[in-house]
């Protein structure tokens, strides 16, 4: 099967560069970029001070709510692999299509609406096994709509299905993706998610995958001798797929994210972490294991909502100006990239800072991140509230539409 070298979905410039050379990076590139676009910027600082006081407090939190990878399998929504690890299951492989294809989706589902009751949103029980309904937003509105669509019947997290128009039409993901009864708005960028279904579809049915993200991965430790970490698969992926390449050029550089091939990657890592710490993680079976450190935050933006909300990361006032007027920032904006480099780097020195304090908390970016998204939608619902540290206002997310994040 021949699949597209570059991505159908955006015409963006930075899709046009070659993708950066496939080897093993022993330092995540996106950490240097982000540095690099921070400094080139110098539109958002960073209060180290902020940092120390935030880093108490997340800590403390941490350990109080008992927050471990393992925290993943307790959302209401998810999908939770069988144990122990079997890939001849069919949970598992339906575990690990459903990760990717969300993955692959996991992108701007910020609304006009905000706030308001006619916001787009999916109606679903409130978690598996629930008999009651409610109507899930944002993130929670994708993984609503799929699990609805695998209780109606539609293998809809299989790559043969959903990257063949003919078994899986239009019309079909349109139906997937319905509105609850009372929202006026449809999800968001609704042609650049069909277009990705179809292309990452595609790719895992040629044959050096075999039709899911069990045979890639497979694929990608055969390639690693079994040794590949999640750094590794990170850059496998965004090698693979044209639509997870969220890089750019800037200021003659080029300048890599990667928000959605590190989640997809940090999601798998989660979502079967052995219940025993000890025992190798069967993804990442090698002597280094998934080495989860090596990966950063997830620049998003909600992340930076929570992050400025602490005081870690200061605004000049003409950002505050254009946030709370609800200003749209152009994806690869200097504004736009600001924010998103900032955050990486915000959450670098958090981690640092566990560090330096000897905590023995499992000091990585992506269990900070995963903290830190959850608090910043607990805050916005008004369901818990930062205390005893400095807080500011809580701003308004930036709102940039783009596949990336």
């Amino acid at each position: 099967m021949t699949v597209p070298s570059t991505s159908p979905v955006f015409d963006e410039k930075h899709i046009e560069e070659p993708s950066i050379p496939s080897k093993i990076h022993a330092i995540n590139p996106v950490v240097s970029s982000a540095e690099f676009i921070l400094e080139k910027t110098n539109i958002i600082k960073i209060n180290n001070d902020a940092v120390k006081k935030a880093t108490q407090y997340i800590l403390q939190k941490l350990a109080s709510e008992s927050y471990t990878p393992r925290t993943w399998r307790t959302h209401p929504l998810h999908i939770c692999p069988p144990e122990p690890y079997d890939p001849e299951d069919i949970l598992t492989g339906a575990c690990l299509n459903w990760l990717f294809l969300i993955s692959s989706l996991n992108f701007s589902f910020w609304s006009e609406k905000e706030g308001q009751l006619d916001r787009y949103g999916v109606e679903w029980w409130t978690s598996w096994g629930s008999e009651t309904m409610t109507v899930h937003t944002g993130y929670w509105s994708l993984v609503a709509a799929f699990n609805r669509a695998l209780e109606e019947g539609i293998p809809i997290i299989d790559p043969k299905f959903y990257s063949s128009e003919t078994l899986c039409p239009d019309s079909l993901i349109a139906h997937v993706f319905r509105a609850a009864p009372q929202s006026t708005e449809s999800m968001p960028l609704f042609n650049e998610r069909l277009a990705i279904m179809r292309e990452v579809g595609a790719i895992l049915c040629s044959d050096d995958f075999g039709g899911s993200y069990l045979g890639f991965l497979e694929a990608f430790q055969r390639r690693h001798e079994n040794q590949g970490t999640a750094l590794d698969l990170v850059q496998f992926v965004t090698d693979s797929f044209p639509s997870f390449r969220d890089e750019r050029m800037f200021n003659g550089r080029r300048v890599c994210f990667w928000k959605r091939p590190q989640i997809l990657v940090a999601e798998t890592w989660a979502a079967f972490y052995p219940e025993n710490p000890y025992t190798p993680h069967p993804i990442f079976p090698g002597l280094d294991g998934a080495h989860i450190s090596a990966l950063t935050m997830f620049a998003d933006y909600r992340v930076p909502q929570i992050l400025h909300h602490m005081r870690i990361l200061a605004y000049p006032p003409s950002l505050v100006h254009k946030l709370r007027a609800g200003t749209r920032f152009a994806a690869g904006s200097r504004e736009e990239m600001s924010l998103r480099a900032a955050s990486i780097v915000a959450v670098e020195r958090i981690r640092s800072e566990m560090i330096r304090c000897g905590s023995d908390w499992e000091a990585s970016c992506v269990l900070i991140d995963f903290y830190l998204w959850d608090l910043a939608k607990k805050v916005q619902k008004g369901e818990e509230c930062v205390e005893g540290i400095e807080t500011g206002d809580v701003l308004p997310a930036h709102r940039t539409r783009s596949i990336w994040y």
